[in-house]
């Protein structure tokens, strides 16, 4: 369940917040994303103190109770205004509820009234000349009661279309050949980019490195590296003459290239300056919005983005219990990390070779305003 609400909020703040911001949207998603990792460094120790304080139970009352500040943070955010919206006075809004009360009022009737099937033939009788003539009555009629529905068949029609367009716009998304690269190399980067940071403890025993001799916790190292690269890299976006997809690709290269030299690393300096390479390059999400908005612009940037995150947990999950597989059957940790950082490695290559000339294609032409813009303009 933490998961599940976590995954509702994360995006949609995303959202949001490249919505808001165009001049300095990679300085904004930076400072984001640095907030998540700070929270994550901090809960850490904090969670230690409150479990041997108040125990478990106590604990997690704590942190819930913290937890439920997203909501007075969710009710600042507010969608931005129409640049070409009318606004409503009194009177319109007025009238409009009130045609939508009668018309709510009319389907309710509308689905009470009967409707009567016959199979049968009706029963014709005439006086003429003194005779009467009566065809023969049908002996069975299958009389059918059923409720008007032709309104609720109607919306369950707009229904169905709303989801085949959801569907024809995602199939659209695909034919953009960047964001098929971005989906191919997130999905390889969160394979073989998450596993290796929960094993970086095991790494330092199984070189023999005692613990009293870590000053500082490599996890901790990781999570402080990744905060002050997810605002070092959302700043460097920023700038006109670096070229965001660039950037993204050079971290995740430079993540599989320092997972390649992890079979060689034995103490823990060196462990301590991997974990930091790691957590500098794994900062790349306070970009990954802003690249995905690049790719396929403002308006379809929660629909890109909600897949995008899908997939990306999709890695989440496959990755340990796959590299813990490996671990398991070959007793040794080099192949697991060889095939951790060509997973990383391909994803950066694909994104690169296949997703970068659509890229400058589309930098040439002239670029699409954005909402915020137009907004300002108006």
């Amino acid at each position: 369940m933490v998961g599940f609400g976590c995954g509702l909020s994360y995006p949609a703040t995303v959202t949001i917040t490249s919505q808001y911001f165009d001049q300095k949207r990679g300085l904004a998603l930076g400072i984001f994303s640095t907030g998540s990792s700070i929270g994550a460094f901090i809960y850490a120790a904090l969670q230690k103190e409150l479990i041997r304080n108040y125990g478990l139970e106590g604990c997690l009352l704590i942190t819930g109770a913290l937890s439920l500040n997203i909501l007075a943070c969710g009710i600042l955010m507010r969608p931005l205004p129409q640049p070409y919206a009318v606004k409503p006075t009194m009177k319109t809004q007025n009238t409009y509820k009130e045609k939508e009360s009668d018309t709510e009022e009319h389907q309710e009737i509308l689905e009470k009234i009967p409707e009567v099937e016959t199979d049968g033939p009706c029963c014709l009788s005439s006086d003429q000349n003194g005779h009467t003539v009566q065809q023969m009555e049908s002996t069975e009629h299958n009389i059918s009661r059923r409720p008007y529905t032709n309104l609720r068949r109607r919306f369950n029609k707009e229904k169905c279309n709303h989801y085949l367009d959801y569907w024809d716009n995602t199939k659209d998304l695909f034919k953009n050949r960047a964001f098929t690269a971005l989906f191919l190399a997130i999905f390889l980067f969160d394979i073989g980019g998450f596993p290796v940071v929960l094993l970086l403890e095991d790494i330092a025993k199984n070189a023999n490195i005692p613990e009293n001799s870590m000053p500082v916790p490599l996890i901790s190292i990781v999570g402080i590296s990744t905060a002050v690269g997810k605002l070092i890299l959302g700043i460097l976006a920023d700038f006109k003459w670096i070229n965001s997809l660039y950037l993204y690709v050079f971290t995740l290269l430079a993540t599989g290239l320092t997972i390649f030299a992890m079979p060689y690393v034995n103490t823990y300096t060196a462990l301590a300056l991997v974990a930091g390479i790691i957590g500098f390059s794994s900062g790349n999400w306070s970009i990954f919005p802003y690249v995905t908005t690049k790719t396929v612009g403002l308006d379809k940037l929660t629909h890109a983005y909600g897949i995008l995150m899908f997939i990306a947990g999709v890695g989440y999950c496959l990755g340990p219990p796959l590299f813990g597989w490996c671990i398991d059957m070959t007793q040794t940790y080099e192949l697991t990390f060889y095939l951790s950082g060509t997973c990383v490695i391909i994803g950066g290559i694909l994104l690169l070779v296949i997703g970068l000339p659509v890229w400058d294609k589309n930098a040439c032409k002239k670029p699409n305003r954005s909402v915020g813009q137009e907004v300002s303009n108006t």
